[in-house]
């Protein structure tokens, strides 16, 4: 795509901005409402393990984490009897971390916390919340493809 002019990129600066900040603060809200009793970069490890066990620098890769930092994340989840650790099936050098049902009992029950605070707003101040909802997803999927095309 070609830009026609500069004042079109600085209005797509500017809204690039403006999204930036409203993710960052809707983020935020959600984490709040999710009431997981951890800190944050915990439950991001925690999200990045919900489709499957991973190894520590996908960890990282994932929650932008230190590779340090995730190990001692895993510790800490891990004597809270939220992940476990298991020799990879594939290479038995490596060591994999799993979410245990009791970390994907608090992942889900924060996840609904947090849908049911996102629904209450979008009932009580949009017109059309399941229109509102599904172009939201949308537009975040387009611009998640845009940056990272891999991702589907």
């Amino acid at each position: 795509m070609h830009l026609s002019s500069t004042s079109d990129e600085q209005r797509i600066e500017h809204a690039a901005r403006g999204l930036l900040r409203g993710i960052g603060r809707l983020s935020q809200a959600l984490f709040r409402v999710g009431d997981f009793g951890l800190p944050r970069g915990h439950v991001s490890v925690l999200d990045a393990l919900a489709d499957g066990p991973r190894r520590v620098t996908e960890l990282a890769a994932y929650t932008g984490l230190t590779q340090p930092r995730v190990t001692v994340v895993l510790q800490e989840l891990q004597e809270r009897g939220l992940v476990e650790r298991a020799r990879c099936s594939h290479d038995r050098r490596a060591i994999e971390t799993s979410l245990t049902p009791d970390g994907r009992d608090l992942l889900e029950q924060a996840r609904q916390r947090m849908a049911a605070a996102l629904l209450e707003g979008l009932r009580a101040n949009v017109d059309d919340p399941q229109r509102a909802a599904g172009e939201a997803r949308d537009a975040v999927s387009l611009l998640l493809h845009a940056i990272e095309p891999e991702v589907s």
